[in-house]
């Protein structure tokens, strides 16, 4: 604990962005929740843009806005 699962438009990323991406995250982690390496796990998702709504926005983001810690400047 924790599972961060991270959702973008697709990006062409190498597997060394990919896993400089969650060790930035994992580092975060540790530093404001006080997390061991080993109880972390980092997902990449990629989402086409004309999914994203139906995916991710109303399932996900939409339901939940008073929970988001950073809530998006758009809306859909």
């Amino acid at each position: 604990m924790p599972h961060i699962e991270i959702k973008c438009f697709p990006r062409d990323l190498t597997e060394e962005q990919k896993q400089a991406l969650a060790t930035d995250v994992c580092d975060i982690l540790k530093k404001h929740l006080g997390s061991k390496d080993e109880s972390l796990s980092v997902a990449l998702q990629m989402v086409e843009q004309a999914q994203w709504k139906s995916e991710v926005w109303d399932t996900q983001i939409a339901p939940q806005m008073e929970q988001l810690l950073k809530k998006p400047g758009y809306q859909l």
